[in-house]
């Protein structure tokens, strides 16, 4: 897989996009996971780079956290966060952008782009309430009411917002060749 000057520099801007909206970061009283704008940021990552792209954005995005960077909700960075509570939502973001990016190339439909988000958000959901349960040691269904539930009419929101913004941002990012 060779990539451009162009793909990287677009990579990191979308890496540099969601550590901006990350830290649109709500807490919430009843659980430790934050309201954020990462997975919003996420799709629009898979909308406008498409699979490969918005896949290496986000693993550069986990990675620069990772290392220590507060590139996390809230201004925290470190493997503490990612391998903590929380981290399987952080490490299920690369994947998540590589589903929706996937519906975008293969399809490129606003209604493919929503079907992708809401897969992409499944697996994300399925892989940091999985990491949750197992470090918090909650039962599933208090790991569902705590981390998942509260944010689904928020994330089916940003569904439809990123299906309208991302096609458009998609559009117009490659009629003007950046």
């Amino acid at each position: 897989m060779k990539l451009s000057t162009k793909d990287l520099i677009l990579c990191g801007i979308f890496a540099s996009i969601t550590a901006i909206l990350s830290q649109i970061s709500i807490p919430l009283p009843f659980t430790t996971v934050p309201l954020t704008m990462q997975t919003f940021a996420v799709g629009l990552t898979g909308v406008v780079l498409g699979a490969k792209r918005g896949f290496i954005s986000q693993l550069i995005y986990v990675l620069v956290g990772a290392v220590g960077l507060p590139v996390f909700a809230q201004m925290t960075g470190g493997m503490g966060i990612v391998l903590g509570p929380t981290g399987g939502y952080i490490l299920g973001f690369p994947i998540m952008a590589l589903i929706v990016g996937y519906f975008k190339d293969k399809f490129d439909s606003k209604i493919a782009i929503i079907f992708g988000m809401i897969l992409g958000l499944l697996v994300d959901y399925t892989l940091g309430t999985v990491m949750f349960i197992f470090i918090t040691n909650m039962t599933f269904v208090q790991a569902l009411l705590a981390c998942v539930v509260p944010f689904i009419p928020l994330d089916l929101v940003k569904v439809v917002f990123v299906s309208v913004i991302g096609t458009t941002l998609s559009k117009r990012l490659y009629l003007s060749k950046v």
